[in-house]
C-alpha cells in the first residue's frame, strides 16, 4: 500500500466492506475514517456473514489492528452490540481500538432524530448522526475520552443537556436527566474503556514504521455533506481526503485510493436519482431479501432504489477522489441481460452538460444512455479475468476507460473469494 484509502464511488452499497476485508490481509492497521451506525458493511467469510456498521471491517484478520477513527460518530449501545456478536461468532476483537476523540452518540441524539424526521425530515436512518454531529460543531457534544472521567462528563453534561431538553420539549418529547445518561456511561466506561486510545499517536507510529494501513470510509461521494446531494446527504465527508484530515496526518502520505463501484446503481432515501429504473425492471436487481448481497439496505433493511451505471457520477468521483484503481462490484447481478443500459451524459434544457449539477438541477436531467450487449454465461462461476465472458470483459473496459481509472478488481459474488483481479 503502504496507505490506501477505500471510498464509495456512488450513494454507498456498492460493497466496501468486501473490498476492505480482502485488502486487510496483510495491513497493520484499518481504520474507520468517517460515518456512524447509519449504514452496514457486509462481509461473508468462514465465520459468517456479518453487517458491521462502526467496527473496520479488517477486524476478522488476526494481526489487524482496528481502529474506530476521530471522525466517526459512535454510538457505545451499538459498537456493544456488534462486539456481541463478534463474540459469539468467536472472532477475536482484542486489536480493536476507539479513538479517545471520537464523539459519542448520546441517546438524546437519537430521540432528536426521530422527533425531526417526524416533523418533516429527509428520510435518515433515525440513528442520530445528523444529531451528532451537529452538537459536535456546536461545542456540546461528548467525546470518548470523556468516559474517562464521570465525574467532570456530569459536569459536561448539566450544561448540555439544557439545549437538549429545550429541543425536545419544542418537540413534545420527554427531557432527559443527567442521572440517566449517567447510569449509561457508566456501563459504557466498564465496556468500551480499554479499548479507548490515541488514535492521533497510533496512526502516526504504523506511519512511522512504514506499515500497510487501510482506511475505510462509509457510503460514497454522493452522499458527502459538501459535495453530495445536498441537504439529502450524511453529516459527515466519505471522500478520501477527509481520512487524512480525521486522522490528523499529511495526504501525502496517502498512497492509493480505491474507489468501490456497483456495476449498476443503487440508493437508499431520499434525493435525486437520475438513472432510476420502474420498479417492474429494478425487481431483477433487487432480489428478495433472502441472500445477502439481495439490494436491501444492511442497517434499515429497506429495499433499494436501483438504476443503470451512471458514469456522470462516477467521472465525478474520479476527480473528487483521484482514483488509482477500481473495484467493479456485483457484475454477476447482470448476467442473463441482452443488453445493459449505460447513462453517458446529462441533458438539461437541450443542453449537455460537463459539470455535476446541484440538487435541484439533478432532479430535471435526461440521462442519456447508450446500450452494451448483455451475456447469457454466469460470470459468478469464473476464478480469473480470462474466464470471463467476452461481452462482459467488452463492459468491464468500457466502464474503465470512459471513468479514466483501470478497474483492477471485479467481484462476482457475495463471498470473500469472488473477487477477480483483472491484470489486462
Amino acid at each position: 500500500m503502504p496507505v490506501k484509502v477505500v471510498v464509495g464511488t456512488q450513494w454507498g452499497d456498492e460493497g466496501k466492506g468486501k473490498m476492505v476485508d480482502y485488502f486487510s490481509q496483510d495491513t497493520k492497521l484499518v481504520v474507520r475514517y468517517q460515518g456512524g451506525d447509519n449504514a452496514g458493511h457486509t462481509v461473508i467469510n468462514e465465520f459468517g456473514v456479518f453487517k458491521l456498521h462502526l467496527i473496520p471491517c479488517g477486524v476478522f484478520r488476526k494481526g489487524c489492528k482496528c481502529l474506530i477513527g476521530t471522525g466517526v460518530v459512535v454510538n457505545p449501545d451499538c459498537l456493544l452490540e456488534e462486539l456481541t456478536a463478534l463474540k459469539e461468532a468467536n472472532v477475536d476483537y482484542s486489536n480493536l481500538f476507539v479513538s479517545d476523540k471520537a464523539h459519542l452518540i448520546m441517546p438524546y441524539h437519537v430521540v432528536l432524530d426521530e422527533a425531526m424526521e417526524k416533523s418533516g425530515g429527509i428520510g435518515t436512518t433515525k440513528r442520530g448522526i445528523g444529531q451528532a454531529y451537529s452538537y459536535k460543531y456546536l461545542r456540546k457534544s461528548v467525546r470518548a475520552e470523556d468516559l474517562r472521567d464521570l465525574d467532570k462528563l456530569r459536569e459536561k453534561l448539566d450544561g448540555i443537556l439544557e439545549l437538549v431538553n429545550a429541543q425536545l420539549v419544542h418537540f413534545g418529547v420527554e427531557p432527559f436527566t443527567v442521572d440517566a445518561i449517567m447510569e449509561k456511561a457508566a456501563e459504557w466506561q466498564k465496556a468500551i474503556g480499554p479499548m479507548i486510545c490515541d488514535a492521533f499517536g497510533t496512526i502516526h507510529s504504523h506511519i512511522a514504521n512504514g506499515d500497510n494501513i487501510l482506511f475505510e470510509g462509509q457510503l460514497g461521494v454522493m452522499k458527502d455533506i459538501d459535495l453530495g446531494i445536498y441537504p439529502y446527504v450524511t453529516s459527515s465527508n466519505p471522500i478520501a481526503a477527509y481520512a487524512a484530515v480525521s486522522g490528523g496526518f499529511s495526504p501525502r502520505h496517502i498512497d492509493s485510493v480505491s474507489g468501490v463501484a456497483k456495476a449498476f446503481s443503487s440508493a437508499v432515501g431520499d434525493g435525486p436519482f437520475p438513472t432510476e429504473m420502474a420498479d417492474e425492471d429494478s425487481a431483477f436487481f433487487r432480489g428478495t431479501g433472502e441472500k445477502p448481497d439481495d439490494e436491501f439496505g444492511a442497517r434499515t433493511g429497506r429495499s433499494r432504489r436501483i438504476g443503470w451505471l451512471d458514469l456522470p457520477v462516477l467521472k465525478f468521483a474520479h476527480l473528487v477522489n483521484g482514483f488509482d484503481e477500481i473495484t467493479l462490484t456485483k457484475v454477476d447481478k447482470l448476467d442473463g441481460l441482452k443488453e445493459i443500459k449505460v447513462c453517458t451524459d446529462y441533458m438539461l434544457d437541450g443542453k449537455k452538460l460537463d459539470y455535476m449539477p446541484g440538487t435541484a438541477d439533478l432532479y430535471r436531467v435526461e440521462p442519456v444512455y447508450t446500450s452494451l450487449p448483455g451475456w447469457d454465461e454466469d460470470t459468478s462461476k469464473c476464478k480469473t479475468y480470462a474466464e470471463l465472458p467476452e461481452n462482459a470483459k467488452a463492459y468491464v473496459k468500457y466502464v474503465s476507460e470512459a471513468v479514466g481509472a483501470p478497474i483492477k478488481y471485479i467481484g462476482n459474488g457475495p463471498d470473500r473469494e469472488d473477487i477477480i483481479i483483472n491484470q489486462q
